[in-house]
């Protein structure tokens, strides 16, 4: 079944860098494709993280083999979204957020 339009992709990475936090820090991406199915979008997202996670040759990144695809609903623009994942949980809202999103250990921006 062909559903042309763009995905979103997310891909799950251990860093490699720097070389003394190597293996203790995790990233995930999220990559926009134009494909004609989910197959086909993680196909090409998953090629793009090997390459991705080689490009530092010191210390690289290990593309962990998980691709979650999302089809947007419409064409990417201002307020989109590009990405949607249902979990299923019994944890109350507050500890949810702690265990899977504010752990502590978040390398993030704060304006």
């Amino acid at each position: 079944m062909s559903s042309s339009g763009w995905y979103a992709v997310r891909c799950i990475f251990r860093s490699g860098w720097p070389p003394e936090a190597a293996g203790k820090t995790y990233e995930e991406r999220i990559t926009l494709w134009r494909a004609d199915s989910f197959d086909h979008a993680i196909e090409r997202a998953e090629d793009e993280a090997r390459e991705y996670s080689a490009t530092l040759t010191d210390s690289p990144d290990t593309y962990l083999g998980l691709a979650q695809a999302y089809r947007l609903e419409d064409p990417p623009g201002d307020g989109a979204e590009i990405f949607s994942l249902l979990r299923d949980s019994n944890r109350k809202p507050k500890s949810y957020l702690n265990h899977f999103f504010d752990t502590g250990k978040e390398h993030q921006q704060r304006s």
